[in-house]
């Protein structure tokens, strides 16, 4: 089977959410997923349950357990350029059927690597494989060599009225 290339975009809420249901679905399948959650390293509620209860999924941080304000940091660049490193091994090491790229163009968009870079190892890829980078502000250079591109559009939201994220809603 052909791997593809899917982004989830876009200023709404749910890009993580629907590559976390895609992992999960492809668990119950038998497949072995790796995600790679760049710039979040805090403990959010699908990672306990997901280390809990589905073995089948790896999930890996490199991100500092904070939100970047302004500038990045060395640390900041760091942790995500390892985290670059490891993806290119997963994805040329055949073990993974898929590999899901969280907040990359985060990353991308804070130049803590470059869309290039990342286009590049996704290049290298097993044949099989079938990749999904989420995240905002995804360069037109990645949608154009991605096989699906969804945007998630926001309309209506409640952190507008001031309500905070919630525990196994938002994290």
């Amino acid at each position: 089977m052909r791997g593809y290339l899917q982004i989830y975009t876009g200023n709404g809420k749910g890009k993580s959410t629907a590559a976390f249901g895609l992992a999960l679905r492809a668990a119950g399948a038998g497949m072995s997923v790796y995600i790679a959650q760049f710039v979040k390293g805090r403990n959010y509620s699908e990672i306990t349950a997901v280390r809990q209860h589905v073995p089948q999924i790896t999930i890996r941080q490199f991100g500092r357990g904070c939100f970047i304000v302004g500038k990045p940091t060395d640390e900041d660049v760091s942790a995500a350029r390892e985290g670059l490193a490891v993806v290119s091994e997963v994805l040329t090491s055949g073990e993974y059927d898929m590999v899901i790229l969280d907040e990359a163009t985060i990353a991308i968009y804070y130049d803590l690597f470059t869309v290039g870079e990342l286009i590049e190892i996704l290049k290298t890829r097993a044949a099989g494989c079938e990749v999904v980078v989420t995240g905002r502000y995804a360069p037109e250079e990645l949608i154009e060599v991605a096989d699906l591109v969804t945007e998630m559009r926001e309309v209506k939201h409640y952190y507008r009225q001031g309500i905070e994220a919630r525990e196994g809603i938002e994290y």
